[in-house]
């Protein structure tokens, strides 16, 4: 690796640039993986920072955490016998259901994904 510098003065200031970052919002599971290696990784947040591949890895986790998210909450509805027949006749069961179903995912996602 090569630097250049340009001078101002009396001083030579190096030429730095950052290397390009993905582009997108990161959601919430890229946050969540972000609190989590700031405040109990801090070494591999560092590292990670440094090398100018954090940002990547937040958004990859966030990727691949949303769509864990689809698929487990599809399986478990499939397990539990949560239809669109039971959401016409049982709202509220249907509403129940799907938010145990949803909380149960977002445990897995988090021991999966987030927290390892």
């Amino acid at each position: 690796m090569e630097l250049t510098y340009t001078k101002n003065g009396d001083y030579l200031i190096p030429d730095l640039k950052m290397d390009e970052q993905p582009e997108g919002e990161l959601g919430k599971y890229g946050r969540m993986r972000q609190k989590y290696l700031k405040e109990h990784r801090s070494g591999m947040y560092t590292a990670l920072m440094l090398d100018g591949k954090l940002w990547a890895h937040l958004m990859e986790i966030d990727q691949a955490a949303n769509s864990r998210m689809e698929q487990i909450t599809k399986d478990l509805a499939k397990q539990r016998g949560v239809t669109e027949a039971l959401k016409a006749n049982d709202q509220m069961r249907w509403v129940q259901e799907m938010n145990n179903i949803q909380m149960a995912a977002e445990e897995i996602v988090r021991d999966e994904l987030i927290y390892s």
